[in-house]
């Protein structure tokens, strides 16, 4: 075949491919709205099943397009010469890299199948022992059964002896379904080592790293830097604890308890016309889009019955518009969420112009505009607010971070030694639990008290479970770290970090981490930058210890 046959063969593929993605993307993501605001619209959760079934479909059949693709001998001088294929040449590039690890497509037919009754089935179960489990709680001497999900709320009530009966009672639940729990976790992770090792990666963090279009290195040195800073941070927790009257640390309970009785109250039109007016300090452009996702009533934050809970955002490409779920009740952290959502959201608009296939960012830089745009609200909260407000959003704000950087990297060890443990066989409960304790020691030091941890983490979150996304923890970290970095720089740069901004979001769909950050200049792989970052937060603690 002639290179512009060849040339006009790969663009015909790709540009199926977009409009195939936009189409099915339309489809799937009407429907899981649908089923977000109705938990009981079986119709919809009807289709979003026949969507996974079809999205299966459409990635064995690329496997084809993808091992072509390696037999064209001049495809690196086919893409630099032609204008139509230029755009896609990152995209390309990383297909062609895929190839390496690519099976038969008979054999990656047969994997798909698999896994819809191996891993896909395993979540699944997890989720509906999770979901369904009822606790047994004691109030006024009189029991009661609730949902797992609202006895696990209560770990941010003022009353200290109700955080503490629903963390016994937390825990009494999750013995219930730990043996299932634990069937589920093995089933996951072993099927992920197979997948991985058949796929000839070097382990299932080097496949998951690929999938990040992120270096080992770049890892490595955030989970240094993050290391580092640990024992900053377990300064918090003991004051924290000291504030609560504890002696030996912080109890797990009180992880998130509040410090004082001051509160911050908003309607909706105040929380709108705080969001906008701040935005506004940092770009017209941003603050124009936030109004107008407000105005055009793209936020559902009414709380109702059937209404899943949380907030999300979801970028709907095919009509260039987002769509935001959130559970607004007036709280600053409400605002703050709605925030994060718009940032979302925001990303998406950044994208709008991009093609489809150019548009897919990978999970390290998917929290970057909504944690940037939430760091403006915290700082503009921060200004508004009274001493003990002060106290409020920063310990609020601190909490949060805690949980992406501590937790997170407790996570991330658990996860670490179990696929490492689940290479030579399956782990018992006993076991799970030994390395759960073991990695909060680990992440949390002195900062909380080691007789009052949760040996039940790994039932409790359901990122363990997920089939195609592995080590879904220090993305979150990643995250955090970044847009804190990148508010640093903006404090530095002020209006001409804008442009650089938005060229950034708009690139996070077609070039590796690095490069992304490379783009303003910023190496991942300098542990510089990640202590700037861990500085910013380091300077929330000292202002909350000081006040």
């Amino acid at each position: 075949m002639k290179s512009a046959q060849v040339e006009d063969t790969i663009f015909h593929i790709i540009d199926t491919r977009n409009s195939l993605g936009l189409l099915l993307s339309r489809l799937s993501e009407f429907s899981e709205l649908s089923f977000s605001v109705n938990t009981s619209d079986s119709k919809a959760a009807s289709y979003i099943e026949k969507f996974d079934e079809k999205n299966r479909e459409f990635e064995v059949i690329d496997v084809g397009f993808i091992k072509w693709l390696t037999t064209i001998n001049d495809l690196d001088e086919i893409i630099s010469s032609s204008s139509n294929l230029r755009e896609y040449s990152f995209h390309i590039k990383e297909l062609t890299e895929k190839a390496k690890h690519l099976l038969s497509p008979e054999m990656e037919k047969a994997i798909a199948d698999m896994q819809a009754t191996g891993s896909v089935a395993w979540s699944k179960l997890h989720s509906v022992e999770t979901s369904s489990l009822t606790v047994e709680m004691e109030a006024d001497g009189k029991k009661d059964t609730v949902p797992f999900s609202i006895v696990r709320s209560l770990a941010y009530q003022k009353d200290a002896k109700i955080r503490r009966k629903a963390y016994n009672a937390e825990l009494k639940a999750c013995e219930k379904i730990e043996n299932v729990c634990a069937s589920c976790i093995n089933g996951v992770k072993g099927e992920a080592i197979t997948i991985s090792k058949l796929r000839r990666y070097g382990s299932l963090i080097d496949m998951t790293l690929k999938q990040s279009r992120m270096k080992r290195e770049t890892l490595d040195t955030m989970m240094h830097s993050i290391k580092e800073f640990l024992p900053t941070f377990r300064n918090y927790y003991r004051k924290k604890s000291e504030i609560l009257g504890h002696k030996d640390g912080l109890p797990f309970y009180d992880l998130f308890a509040p410090v004082n009785d001051s509160q911050m109250r908003f309607t909706y039109e105040e929380a709108k016309d705080f969001i906008v007016m701040n935005f506004k300090k940092f770009s017209t452009e941003l603050s124009s889009f936030a109004e107008n996702a407000f105005d055009k009533r793209w936020i559902d934050a009414k709380p109702v019955k059937g209404k899943v809970g949380g907030a999300f955002c979801a970028n709907i490409r095919s009509i260039g518009q987002s769509r935001i779920l959130a559970n607004f009740n007036g709280s600053f952290n409400d605002v703050r969420t709605i925030g994060h959502e718009l940032g979302h959201a925001y990303h998406g608009f950044c994208l709008r112009t991009v093609p489809f296939l150019n548009s897919h960012y990978p999970m390290p830089l998917a929290e970057t505009a909504s944690i940037f745009c939430e760091t403006i609200i915290n700082h503009a909260a921060l200004e508004r607010g009274d001493k003990e407000q002060s106290k409020l959003i920063l310990e609020a704000d601190i909490s949060s971070s805690g949980q992406v950087i501590v937790d997170i990297y407790s996570r991330f060890l658990f996860e670490s030694e179990v696929v490492k443990r689940r290479e030579k066989g399956s782990l018992s409960v006993e076991e799970l639990n030994e390395i759960m304790i073991d990695s909060q020691k680990s992440a949390y030091g002195d900062g909380l008290d080691p007789e009052l941890l949760h040996k039940y983490m790994w039932v409790v979150k359901p990122h363990y479970y997920f089939p195609q996304r592995h080590f879904y923890n220090f993305p979150y970290s990643f995250g955090l770290l970044f847009a804190k970095g990148l508010f640093a720089i903006y404090q530095q740069k002020g209006n001409s970090f804008v442009d650089e901004y938005r060229t950034l979001l708009k690139n996070t769909g077609k070039l590796s981490v690095e490069d992304v950050a490379g783009s303003i200049g910023i190496d991942l792989t300098d542990s510089n930058f990640w202590n700037k970052s861990l500085n910013v937060v380091s300077e929330d603690i000292t202002r909350f210890l000081s006040i």
